[in-house]
């Protein structure tokens, strides 16, 4: 039997999982583990500048890909507690990262030493297991079970907290015959599948509610196959955006309270029943619950047995994993279909059309400064379907999701349940690692740009090139926004004159420096009509230079997006003109139909 020390034991069991890349920082407590990552060769490592944005290059690297783990790793105290951001943000969207910390001596752990915190107590709540192994014995049993955790069931992090002595003793272990866990995936039967199709084939007017873990399922196919023999209508997700092509003839759009469109929540509202599969019911796409269930039936699909029934209770539940169901739902729908017994659904199917031809928002505005609008729709003409867009939240996210188009699964990386500020830079790096040959475009408002800055020198140093669109009004948009309930603006502003940049004005941090400074290029526009010359140029630059480049758009200071302030799906405020001529929305997916 090969003897290793447990921190090399736990680099080749990485390996044998199918880990490629690591992000991360290294120090004291930490240190065996690296000398092992070196030693062992085979795993690519990207130095972070803060621990939370190796955590988030992580969940970017994930979701890139089917079957990618991503690794964030770091020392001893702080760099754990920094993770916890990444780990909620994982748990909260289902997303498999593994977290390793270094930890002090196993015999000081609770006295008080250096950077020294019980940090498997502070990320349990976040975590599928969060673990200090004391034992070095049980370094390759508690990684094994790690990855099977990760992977099994309904995904999500899992930390794991190594003593430095643990990572130093010498253990018996044989790499050559180690093999994962089998992974545990509830599965549909063909009964629960057969009485969902006759709910569904009951009703006249039904959609379906595709979300991300038919994107975690690698399921989207069978999404769209399922779809288009039934002819039902498909609503997806923020997290499932990307399922069925934008352009899709049963693409009905998405619906909620922010990230919506108007014909897809008008569709949403006149349909009697909704079949959810891989979804969470999320509050801001369903809104009052009492709005979004009356007049219509559900049945649930989630590979958690417990989601089902968590928000409301579904008319019919099913727990399985997103791919198994639709492989029954296809084999079933199949059958109805050669046997004569599926509804016609193509008026219903065409009325999604319509209203996507008629119901839309304005994008096309020549102001100065630049309406945000505007940036989207000269986004739509410089990046194609081909395009891996990056976002976490703020009006630029909420926006984004509504008038940009996304044709591909994993193609909107999102962080949707967290929503951390500052996440979009991190995440996007890892998004560009996970796939090098990608366009890959993020875009932030200046406050969630700001947030992680630093991480910009990561891109620079590894040479990882992306577009980053940044859309700057010098405010805190969604939370001015949101005050307007309270009839305050208060602690929102970010507006300042830079004494060493008076040209900016009063929009404060020049951007072009700081990001210059960070090794990376920068473009600054302040009319709308050079947008997407500028676009075009940053393409080119991330070629030529293989670093961020980042567009900074200088928009208008006040905005509001469409939204609902009611907490009410039918009842979405547009604070901005519609679109009432084709030339208003030329970037539509439908041309306007007046």
């Amino acid at each position: 039997m090969a003897r290793m020390t447990a921190a090399r034991a736990a680099v080749e069991i990485l390996k044998r999982e199918g880990v490629t890349s690591a992000f991360g920082v290294p120090g004291a407590a930490i240190n065996p583990f690296y000398a092992a990552l070196q030693a062992s060769g085979g795993i690519s490592h990207t130095l972070a500048r803060h621990v939370e944005g190796a955590s988030h290059m992580a969940e970017g690297y994930t979701r890139t890909a089917p079957g990618n783990i991503g690794v964030c790793i770091g020392t001893s105290g702080p760099a754990g507690t920094d993770m916890i951001t990444g780990l909620y943000s994982a748990t909260g969207d289902s997303v498999p990262i593994l977290c390793i910390t270094g930890q002090a001596p196993t015999a000081v752990i609770h006295k008080e030493d250096f950077q020294a915190v019980d940090i498997a107590s502070i990320a349990r709540p976040v975590a599928k297991m969060a673990v200090t192994v004391l034992e070095a014995a049980q370094v390759p049993g508690v990684f094994q079970q790690a990855f099977h955790l990760m992977r099994s069931a309904r995904p999500g992090p899992v930390l794991i907290d190594l003593p430095i002595d643990v990572q130093l003793t010498e253990i018996e272990f044989d790499p050559g015959t180690y093999e994962p866990l089998p992974v545990y995936k509830p599965a549909a039967t063909r009964a629960q599948v057969e009485k969902a199709l006759t709910l569904l084939n009951e009703s006249e007017r039904p959609l379906i509610v595709a979300g991300g873990g038919i994107i975690n399922a690698d399921a989207c196919e069978l999404l769209v196959e399922f779809a288009e023999l039934i002819g039902v209508p498909v609503v997806p997700t923020l997290m499932g955006w990307g399922i069925v092509p934008d352009d899709h003839e049963l693409n009905a759009g998405m619906v909620g309270l922010q990230t919506s469109h108007r014909y897809g929540n008008a569709t949403f509202l006149e349909s009697d029943f909704v079949l959810g599969i891989g979804n969470r019911w999320a509050n801001r796409h369903t809104g009052k619950l009492d709005v979004y269930t009356a007049g219509r039936k559900f049945v649930h699909v989630d590979i958690e047995p417990t989601q089902i029934g968590r928000i409301f209770a579904p008319d019919y539940g099913i727990a399985s994993d997103a791919r198994a169901a639709l492989e029954l739902f296809v084999e079933v729908a199949r059958e109805l279909k050669a046997a004569g017994r599926l509804p016609d659904r193509s008026a219903w199917a065409r009325s999604t059309q319509e209203r996507k031809a008629t119901l839309q928002r304005r994008t096309h505005f020549d102001d100065i400064p630049i309406k945000p609008q505007r940036v989207y729709e000269e986004m739509n003409k410089a990046f194609g379907p081909e395009t891996r867009y990056v976002t976490t939240i703020g009006l630029s996210q909420i926006a984004g999701a509504q008038m940009l188009h996304v044709h591909r699964p994993r193609h909107w990386i999102n962080c949707g349940q967290a929503g951390p500020l500052g996440w979009t830079v991190p995440a996007a790096l890892g998004v560009a690692k996970a796939d090098p040959e990608a366009q890959v475009v993020a875009l932030s408002g200046d406050y969630d740009f700001q947030f992680m800055i630093e991480e910009l020198a990561v891109g620079a140093q590894h040479r990882i090139p992306y577009v980053h669109v940044l859309v700057n009004n010098a405010y805190l948009g969604l939370i001015r926004q949101a005050q307007r309930a309270f009839d305050i603006d208060f602690q929102v502003n970010l507006e300042f004159e830079n004494v060493n940049s008076p040209e900016l004005g009063v929009y404060g941090v020049d951007h072009v420096k700081v990001v210059e400074g960070l090794g990376c290029k920068a473009i600054r526009v302040t009319d709308p009509g050079e947008l997407g010359a500028a676009f075009e140029q940053a393409k080119k630059l991330a070629v030529e230079f293989r670093v961020p480049v980042v567009v900074e758009a200088i928009l208008e200071r006040v905005t509001n997006i469409s939204m609902s302030t009611t907490n009410d799906i039918s009842n979405v405020v547009e604070f901005e003109e519609i679109a009432t001529e084709p030339g208003h929305a030329p970037t539509s997916i439908r041309p306007l139909k007046v």
